[in-house]
């Protein structure tokens, strides 16, 4: 998602593989406080995809030093296979982590805004080893997907506003074939640095792998993370009905807003768009800042999305 401050500082913020490390304490997390995104005057958009024929111009990359924060990194207990899904524009693997073999499929991606919403990454690490250790919790009928991150690049970049976008200046968010726009008016948006929606729908080769898992395995329910502070975000529009349910349910376990705080902003080109045009509901949550993880509650979340089924 894309967020303007709310009155709060605003917080700068795979092949299969196997490794095996030693086990680390997961942190106790605290809700803190805030900071935003999300257009006054709807632009007309389209459901045409358009098969991109060129790359999106780089924009300059910050010279800034990156903040001292950094994502917990994902130290293992037990093997665990990743699969490589694809690579980012700069060459960095896209890994998904699989739990359990039900043929009921659910998924998580996190970090599509990069080292902008860094704590998303730490969540999803958190997330795989928390199951790693142990995965009772997933159901008999259930696979779950745990993608951490959708643009490693710009979490390699910057932990701030620099290392929101991908390696060609693009708002991954923004780069998906439905509802896509290449330009947006920025009232109520995050609008800290010049970025597009590509060249084209899904003119991002980090979205066109997304799309490719998503277009092989018949994913029933999708949560894509983001920080911080608006609330839970069904996909569709008008809102898909299954994704307002799934909405209602996490809102009933968290204390994450639904409906999703209104700042004008018109949202074009999202994953859960993508996601319910393929029969999935999905879903845009907002941690809480651009820090804590409010892991507790995203493992309540975690319970909901799994246990979730369709109507």
């Amino acid at each position: 998602m894309m967020f303007c401050v709310l009155g709060f500082q605003f917080i700068p913020g795979f092949s299969r593989t196997t490794r095996i490390a030693s086990a680390t304490s997961l942190p106790t997390i605290e809700p803190r406080l805030i900071a935003l995104e999300s257009t006054d005057i709807p632009p007309q958009a389209t459901h045409t995809f358009i098969p991109p024929s060129s790359t999106a111009t780089p924009k300059p990359i910050s010279t800034l030093t990156p903040a001292n924060t950094t994502p917990t990194p994902l130290v293992l207990v037990y093997e665990q296979g990743t699969d490589v899904i694809g690579y980012s524009a700069e060459g960095r693997p896209l890994n998904v982590y699989t739990f359990g073999k039900g043929v009921h499929e659910r998924m998580i991606v996190a970090d599509i805004h990069g080292g902008d919403e860094w704590n998303t990454l730490t969540l999803a690490n958190q997330l795989i080893q928390y199951l790693n250790q142990d995965a009772s919790m997933i159901p008999d009928d259930i696979t779950l997907y745990i993608l951490p991150s959708l643009n490693p690049d710009g979490e390699v970049r910057a932990h701030d506003k620099y290392g929101r976008l991908n390696h060609n200046g693009v708002d991954l968010n923004r780069n998906f074939p439905v509802n896509w726009l290449a330009d947006w008016e920025r009232a109520g948006c995050w609008n800290y640095l010049p970025t597009s929606g590509g060249t084209g729908p899904a003119s991002e080769i980090e979205t066109q792998a997304l799309m490719n898992f998503i277009s092989t395995h018949r994913i029933e329910a999708l949560i894509s993370y983001h920080s911080a502070a608006l609330g839970i975000f069904p996909g569709g529009d008008p809102w898909d009905e299954n994704s307002v349910r799934l909405a209602e349910s996490i809102a009933q376990v968290s204390t994450y807003r639904f409906p999703p705080l209104d700042t004008g902003c018109t949202y074009s080109g999202t994953l859960p768009d993508y996601a319910v045009s393929k029969g999935i509901a999905a879903v845009d949550i907002e941690l809480t800042n651009h820090i804590e993880t409010d892991f507790d509650t995203n493992l309540n979340l975690l319970q909901v999305l799994l246990d979730w089924k369709s109507q």
